[in-house]
């Protein structure tokens, strides 16, 4: 059993979900990396390196509820308690709305959006007061674009998610808000064919890096943020009012 606080990091070895992991790690929290690869030694030397005082892994298909509820099981095995779960996994699909077959948006929802909430679900049955949920969603969730309308919808919804799961964990002193990145330098990012393409471009000061989206993550999971619930927070740099 652990004393510092212990969270979840879904996504944990992806761009987000990596700097994610590496901030709590800096602040000595016990990390479970839960992701749908392995993680290797590397990685969890590296949080433990960066002050980690514990880490864990769990291959996990977020979309599952079994493993899902494996992955908690672990957490909480391994560390006794459970106090932050970041959902950051996810994925993109890359095609005109009238591409898109029932498979396409089932598996999309499924990650983006079942995951987070199955997790959600976890929160508010098994931590203590003074726990939080912080959901990466995505300015999508408000100003999209073309070909990536499974992603913006889910998105959207889990910012609606952020706010009812607000509401019921609430009474029970778990807190529950949401982080919306705009333009992040990951692989996902670079894989747009409306960049690619030039249709749409990225100015350099509005390029923003992983580790700025896990300080706003942080923070939201910090006492410093005792007083708020709900709320989802953008994280562009100012593009989105610029646009």
């Amino acid at each position: 059993m652990v004393s510092a606080r212990a969270v979840i990091v879904t996504g944990g070895l992806g761009g987000i979900g990596r700097a994610v992991a590496a901030a709590f790690a800096r602040e000595g929290a016990a990390v479970m990396l839960v992701d749908s690869r392995a993680a290797d030694t590397a990685d969890t030397d590296a949080l433990a390196a960066a002050g980690a005082i514990a880490v864990a892994a769990c291959v996990t298909d977020v979309a599952n509820a079994a493993q899902v509820t494996a992955a908690v099981d672990a957490t909480v095995g391994a560390f006794g308690r459970l106090d932050v779960i970041v959902n950051v996994a996810g994925m993109m699909i890359y095609k005109p709305i009238a591409e898109l077959d029932a498979a396409d948006w089932r598996r999309l929802l499924d990650v983006n959006l079942v995951g987070a909430a199955l997790f959600t679900g976890h929160a508010l049955r098994r931590m203590r007061p003074g726990g939080c949920v912080v959901n990466v969603a995505s300015v999508h969730a408000r100003r999209t674009s073309a070909l990536v309308a499974p992603y913006a919808a889910a998105k959207a919804a889990l910012v609606s998610l952020t706010r009812s799961a607000a509401i019921e964990g609430r009474p029970l002193g778990i807190r529950v808000n949401a982080v919306l990145p705009g333009a992040i330098d990951t692989p996902m990012l670079h894989a747009s064919p409306n960049l690619r393409s030039g249709v749409e471009t990225i100015a350099p000061e509005d390029l923003g890096r992983p580790e700025d989206v896990a300080a706003v993550t942080t923070f939201l999971a910090s006492d410093a943020a005792r007083f708020i619930t709900g709320e989802d927070v953008v994280a562009d740099g100012g593009r989105m009012g610029r646009l």
